[in-house]
């Protein structure tokens, strides 16, 4: 697979590089320019949503599907993607492991049943990340299907903890995920470019691939 990446000398651009060993990297894009070695089949971007807008630009110019996990985008940001999944594969999501989707498709299925519930979310995250809550706790949120309050933590070099708090007078349900690694985001990003590489079109989320993947 002949891949681009978007912020090819970030922390998550060299993790993807060392997890997508075997397939070839075409055209990278970082602060010191754009080096282009042939063309891309799929564009990578876990960088910035400023960075969003050269992706996307790349994405119609080969003709090249779209994994992105750039976190604090907005809904023109959203709408242009869905624009661009009309001639390519765009696979997009605030997170990229396995076990968060994992976790939010058991909040879909049995929230309902937790309806007299109070629930609280708590995320932490380490002290560069910019946004706050989440990507992630907001995407957690939307799978409970009701307001709840969002506590963000910034500390540290903690890559991602997400709590879903359900209690009442007499009892309290946790549900939690922990990011060990970023490298688990990179393993979801080559997991979503071979998804992309079997699709001619189509706006997907990573809970998509993660079905798809059950099923090979």
């Amino acid at each position: 697979m002949r891949y681009g990446l978007i912020g090819s000398s970030g922390r998550m651009g060299k993790e993807i590089i060392e997890t997508f060993k075997g397939h070839d990297l075409v055209l990278e894009v970082s602060d010191t320019g754009i080096f282009r070695h042939g063309e891309p089949e799929i564009i990578i971007d876990f960088s910035n949503r400023e960075a969003l807008k050269t992706a996307i630009e790349m994405a119609y110019q080969f003709g090249a599907g779209i994994v992105t996990g750039t976190t604090a985008l907005n809904q023109s940001d959203i709408v242009d993607l869905r624009r661009l999944a009309e001639k390519v594969p765009v696979v997009q999501s605030f997170n990229f492991s396995t076990g968060i989707n994992l976790l939010r498709m058991i909040l879909k299925e049995y929230s309902s049943l937790l309806e007299e519930f109070e629930a609280e979310i708590i995320e932490v995250h380490h002290s560069a990340k910019k946004d706050a809550p989440s990507g992630t706790a907001i995407m957690l949120k939307e799978s409970v299907g009701r307001d709840l309050p969002i506590h963000s933590v910034r500390t540290g070099g903690i890559p991602g903890d997400h709590t879903v708090f359900f209690a009442n007078e007499g009892e309290v349900i946790e549900i939690s995920h922990r990011v060990i690694s970023r490298k688990v985001f990179a393993i979801g990003a080559l997991k979503a470019a071979m998804f992309c590489a079997e699709r001619e079109n189509g706006f997907y989320s990573y809970e998509e691939v993660v079905r798809w993947m059950q099923k090979r």
